[in-house]
């Protein structure tokens, strides 16, 4: 039986810092898992991908527009398959590249096979059993499919799958109103595809602050049908082969049926522990299947650390990148540093784009009550630039503590909100996190940062914030 100073699950953010080890301690041995293609699910079926894919949806939506400015032009053909084929060769070649040097690296062994735990610091890894001293948990997540009646029958495609797809279905319907939803029905929607978005929650992406849930409705739905409140039924296949789902509306009970020639489940991710089995290895999980960690990142078992999707945090991989550095200074370096997560960003690469950091409205005013708590709000319309690309309704909405000046949240839809928000959360790891950097720092004129800038300058209590927003129709 093969022992190892170290196990590393999974070839993502698991692998990070293996180098680095190797480098602290030249005579660990180490064994890298994957049971899947190399690179971890973020460059295999995850970001990457998608937003190779998500760049042309936004070109097809930037001509579009072209005509309010001044400019005759017209998109004459949009070759879907060429699209693909683009995304998907240059994810082969980057997994190529990560499968070579996998297998020729002389610092670890490689095994492309499924693993479980057989018993603690115990694994089976085909017709071997390995044992290690310490182990990385970095094993990825899987979608969730709902249970609907019909559905495997019916065929449908997922997250994962979609990616496979070389032509376009003349009409989609997505199952799921998050994040994958938005993305995806702005992808084929601007490809050329009917899309209908079905949503569960009485909300569109709702995870995000209501009143840019409902922008974000009312903006896309030009573009495509979006339902929420749906609970889908049953799937079947009419004689012409296309989709049927039968909902129902989860406040009436009226039932809603819909044609599509294909269906997208984006109702979520799920653990990969049925796989794993780590209950074997000793390792709790939560009732959702999630390893259990603690504030170090540490399993229920001494040397064993999960991060990544894995534990089920945040199912993002810049969340990834940064638990990997937190585990590479606990399980290695011996530091003892908490994982913290007061300001986790995330975007949603839809149209227009929304990014969000820290705290919602409604958490901060029941963290630190309404009357210390003030909302920084801002149109990009506003501003020079905002006025020279003629976008309308888009803005800034930031939150801070009253009584501190510290930024508490940020929320902004609108063009480059990904990149507009990095300033604001930068400013949320100094210990201050107050906003004095960017109110007297130096912003380019005209240049859209200046949003964000003056944002913090329209700082109002809640109550005065709503008004504003009622005027918005929001």
């Amino acid at each position: 039986m093969k022992e190892y100073d170290l196990i590393v699950i999974g070839t993502g953010s698991g692998m990070n810092y293996v180098s680095s080890i190797k480098e602290t301690f030249p005579d660990f041995k180490i064994a890298v898992i994957d049971k899947d293609k190399p690179g971890g699910i973020c460059l295999t079926r995850g970001c990457i991908p998608s937003k190779l894919l998500l760049y042309p949806a936004e070109l097809v939506r930037t001509i579009e527009i072209a005509g309010r400015f001044g400019i005759d032009v017209q998109i004459r053909n949009i070759d879907f398959n060429s699209i693909m084929k683009r995304m998907n060769t240059m994810i082969s070649q980057d997994i190529s590249m990560i499968r070579k040097g996998l297998s020729q690296s002389p610092e670890f062994d490689y095994y492309n096979e499924i693993a479980e735990f057989v018993s603690p610091y115990t694994m089976k890894i085909g017709n071997e059993t390995i044992k290690g001293k310490m182990f990385f948990l970095c094993s990825g997540s899987k979608p969730l499919i709902p249970d609907i009646n019909g559905l495997n029958e019916t065929g449908y495609l997922t997250s994962d799958t979609v990616l496979k797809v070389t032509e376009l279905p003349e009409s989609i319907a997505i199952i799921g109103g998050g994040y994958i939803a938005a993305e995806y029905g702005h992808f084929f929607s601007s490809m050329g595809s009917r899309v209908t978005i079905i949503g569960r929650n009485p909300r569109f992406i709702s995870d995000e602050e209501p009143e840019i849930s409902a922008l974000a409705k009312r903006v896309m739905s030009k573009y495509m049908n979006i339902l929420t409140s749906l609970e889908v039924l049953e799937v079947a296949r009419d004689r012409d082969g296309k989709k049927v789902i039968t909902a129902k509306e989860r406040g009436s009970g009226k039932e809603v049926v819909l044609t599509a020639e294909e269906i997208l489940v984006a109702t979520g991710r799920g653990p990969n522990t049925d796989i794993l089995h780590p209950e074997r290895g000793g390792i709790k999980t939560d009732s959702n299947g999630w390893i259990e960690v603690n504030d170090y990142l540490e399993t229920s078992q001494k040397d064993i650390w999960a991060f990544g999707d894995a534990n089920g945090k945040y199912l993002f991989k810049h969340v990834a990148n940064y638990e990997s550095l937190v585990v590479f200074y606990n399980a290695v370096l011996k530091k003892n540093v908490k994982v913290d997560y007061h300001a986790v960003p995330h975007a949603v690469f839809s149209y227009p784009e929304i990014a969000s950091v820290g705290l919602k409205e409604k958490e901060a005013i029941e963290m630190y009550g309404e009357e210390n708590v003030l909302i920084g709000f801002k149109k990009y319309e506003d501003t020079a630039k905002g006025a020279a690309m003629d976008v309308k309704d888009f803005f800034v909405k930031l939150i801070l503590e009253k009584s501190t000046d510290r930024i508490l949240g940020a929320h902004i839809i609108g063009p480059y909100a990904s990149i507009l928000i990095q300033e604001i959360i930068n400013l949320m790891y100094v210990p201050e996190a107050k906003a004095e950097p960017i109110t007297q720092g130096m912003h380019i004129h005209p240049a859209l940062s200046e949003v964000v800038e003056r944002a913090f300058y329209s700082l109002m209590p809640p109550e005065h914030y709503h008004h504003v927003l009622g005027h918005m129709g929001l």
